[in-house]
């Protein structure tokens, strides 16, 4: 981690990332478009259920980053025993905190439905894909954990191994239970709670491989210092995904809102599309972004500055240049994307293809502040970490989704997340230029 070139580390590192990563959205990718060719209110169903997702990733994110951040930098210090501390509390506490979520919201889940923006029409499809999901929240919460974890502890191949296993299974399983076994949206929502508890399980034996921090019930020491720690490292993939659930709760009111009248599913259809699509693009630049953090971890423990420098240029250089031609083929080709997922609803293909161009718009901007969130991170700046990541669907993407619609009707929602992308962009830029005069600084 400290000796090899840097960008040849770093592509070690991201590639069973990336893998992972756009395995990972491909499946959902996959469910929309299984559950496409059976309705819209279904395809909808799904978009609801995605603000359910983003709380397990918000509280999966936190506590994986936040121990795994703080155990790659233990190892480049050499200090194992407290790693493997963090790592046995930063594992069982979201599998807790998944389990008392998964009691509380399985007896109301058409309450839960309707919190996260379903129309009345939407509102049974949504409960049949949340059902399965929910229960298998603590184990879902906690893998998202391990998977971060290896990855910091520079075991990314093992952690792209569980993903991807329980990704290929939910692809095998979901025409089998959606359309043989004719369980429809709950069928797809079984196959991703099954596929997930398997991939759980292949990663927590990886945590017992010889070049892995072990986990166990014997280092479970909870304490103020743990979650401190933990708190610091993971507060910035805390907020991001936080608002990325507000985020996606306002684009489901606001869609069916400025709707026209009879086309509120095919809307909330429309955006539940689109950002699947996005999300399947930017899994990309976030895989390889993540593939450059233990190579940065190691090296800022290290004080190897000119190394965390490189690193950050590198996924920020890659990840702008993959985002540029993705970019170009989503506005030229914007409709025909769209219809693969349900072309019998013309009203869907045509809000779908209009948003995705102008997300498309801004997209290119979306790798500098992204690898330059995760440096800070890494390095434990969290005020600007912190805030970086809760600018593009937060402290931006809501004031405009909220506003813009005033004037603009559902245009304004279109257009909404390519305003918060350029903001976010221009808010990012001081703090790279600062941010690297520091390490040419510490590397003098």
């Amino acid at each position: 981690m400290t000796e090899r070139p840097v960008k040849l580390l770093v592509c070690q590192m991201a590639v069973p990332t990336i893998i992972a990563m756009v395995t990972t959205a491909f499946y959902n990718v996959v469910d929309a478009a299984f559950i496409g060719r059976l309705s819209t209110e279904g395809t909808a169903g799904i978009g609801i259920s995605f603000a359910y997702m983003t709380f397990i990733q918000a509280l999966g994110f936190f506590f994986g980053h936040g121990s795994g951040n703080y155990i790659s930098r233990a190892l480049g210090a050499k200090d194992t025993s407290s790693a493997a501390v963090v790592a046995s509390v930063g594992f069982i506490t979201p599998f807790i905190i998944g389990l008392l979520a998964a009691i509380l919201c399985l007896p109301n889940l058409s309450a839960l439905s309707r919190l996260l923006g379903a129309p009345e029409a939407v509102v049974p499809y949504a409960n049949d894909y949340l059902r399965y999901i929910v229960g298998a929240t603590p184990f879902m919460m906690s893998a998202l954990t391990l998977n971060n974890q290896l990855r910091l502890q520079g075991n990314a191949r093992f952690g792209m191994v569980g993903i991807v296993s329980g990704a290929v299974l939910n692809i095998a399983l979901d025409p089998l239970l959606i359309f043989a076994c004719g369980m429809g949206v709950s069928g797809a929502s079984l196959a991703t709670a099954i596929s997930q508890v398997f991939a759980w399980g292949l990663l927590l034996y990886g945590t017992f491989r010889p070049e892995s921090v072990h986990l166990s019930i014997r280092n479970f020491k909870p304490s103020f210092r743990v979650y401190y720690e933990i708190f610091r490292g993971g507060l910035p993939s805390l907020f991001r995904q936080v608002f990325n659930c507000a985020a996606a709760v306002s684009l489901n009111y606001c869609a069916a809102l400025y709707a026209a009248p009879g086309e509120e599913a095919s809307a909330v259809a429309a955006f539940a599309v689109v950002t699947r699509i996005m999300m399947f693009a930017f899994s990309v630049v976030l895989g390889f972004c993540q593939g450059f953090q233990p190579v940065c971890g190691f090296n800022y423990g290290a004080r190897k500055y000119d190394r965390v420098r490189e690193s950050w240029l590198f996924a920020t250089c890659v990840g702008t240049a993959f985002l540029l031609v993705i970019s170009v083929a989503g506005i030229l080709f914007a409709p025909q994307i769209v219809a693969l997922f349900r072309a019998e609803d013309p009203a869907l293909v045509a809000i779908g293809a209009t948003t995705l161009r102008w997300q498309c718009v801004a997209f290119p901007l979306v790798g500098l502040f992204t690898a330059t969130g995760m440096l800070f991170q890494n390095i434990r700046m969290t005020f600007p970490a912190t805030l970086l990541s809760i600018c593009r669907n937060g402290l931006f993407f809501l004031p405009a989704i909220l506003l813009l619609p005033l004037w603009l009707g559902l245009q304004g929602v279109q257009i909404a997340q390519a305003v918060a992308d350029a903001l976010t962009f221009v808010l990012a830029v001081p703090y790279a230029i600062w941010i690297n005069r520091k390490l040419l600084r510490g590397m003098k």
